[in-house]
């Protein structure tokens, strides 16, 4: 098939997935770490893989990054600061700082090549947030920076590549444990975890090692359009609580704090993507 007319494949798992028609190869190449491409498309506008997997687009990032971030954050009383480990994108940052007590966010990316090309072509996602005096980005492996470093976070947002592979450990009971000794009190950790319908063995198995690393985990649904599924999140905390929130109060704390330009979360959605249907409340109980 000519380039003009690639079909790019997501596979959510071995025995299905979808194509998005690549219009045009922007950048393709071998970073260290993993395989990058940069397609213009038609459905999604500029679209980034990694590994062969689809990882944000122009069109639907706020998707994901909305749900992953504002979730915690706003269920936090006031967000100071804020680790980023992954999401070299920027997509995460961007919505941390509409948060306007945020004094810092920092962005731990394992691979330069992620942010370079980010600059380069996903301003859409990111606007700027990468070069935000309030933003640092180090270049370090996220499983030894929470090891070894001695900083605290109001939030830990774990931006990561599906699990598998170099990704695994990251996963993990053990990094789980590590992230909740990096928390302030009262603080909170966000991630993706997978499909549930997908892959729900894996949900399962990630909402259990968070259970055991925290005292309050909870999973939420969304579905992104470039995942091509339902997908899972979480929200884990020794004491933060968003299902203790009613929509009233979400929308009054995005009013009080002046977050607008959001194109999914609201107060309404924050509560539905807490009611979990049937099938998931029995996969994870």
């Amino acid at each position: 098939m000519s380039e003009a007319g690639e079909l790019l494949t997501e596979w959510l798992n071995a025995e299905c997935g979808y194509f998005v028609r690549g219009t045009r190869c922007l950048e393709k190449f071998r970073s260290r770490f993993q395989e990058v491409e940069v397609w213009q498309t038609q459905a999604y506008g500029i679209l980034f893989r990694l590994d062969g997997s689809f990882m944000t687009s122009e069109a639907d990032e706020f998707f994901y990054h909305e749900n992953l971030v504002h979730v915690p954050a706003i269920t936090h009383p006031g967000p100071q600061t804020a680790l980023v480990i992954g999401g070299g994108d920027g997509g995460s940052a961007e919505e941390l700082l509409k948060h306007p007590g945020i004094r810092q966010v920092t962005v731990v990316e394992l691979d330069p090549a992620v942010v370079d090309i980010s600059r380069k072509y996903l301003h859409a996602v990111h606007r700027g947030a990468l070069d935000d005096s309030r933003v640092v980005v180090k270049i370090a492996d996220g499983l030894a920076y929470i090891r070894e470093s001695r900083e605290r976070f109001d939030l830990i947002v774990l931006d990561l590549t599906d699990p598998g592979g170099p990704s695994e450990p990251l996963y993990t009971t053990e990094f789980y444990r590590d992230c909740a000794a990096r928390l302030a009190p009262g603080g909170a950790l966000s991630l993706h975890i997978a499909s549930p319908v997908a892959r729900p063995e894996r949900l399962r198995q990630g909402v259990a090692n968070l259970r055991a690393a925290f005292a309050i985990v909870r999973p939420y649904l969304v579905t992104v359009p470039l995942y091509g599924a339902l997908w899972a999140m979480a929200c884990a905390s020794a004491s933060l609580d968003p299902i203790r929130l009613d929509a009233a109060e979400v929308d009054r704390r995005l009013e009080s704090r002046r977050i607008g330009q959001l194109r999914y979360y609201n107060g309404d959605t924050h509560n539905a993507m807490l009611a979990l249907p049937n099938f998931v409340r029995e996969l994870l109980s």
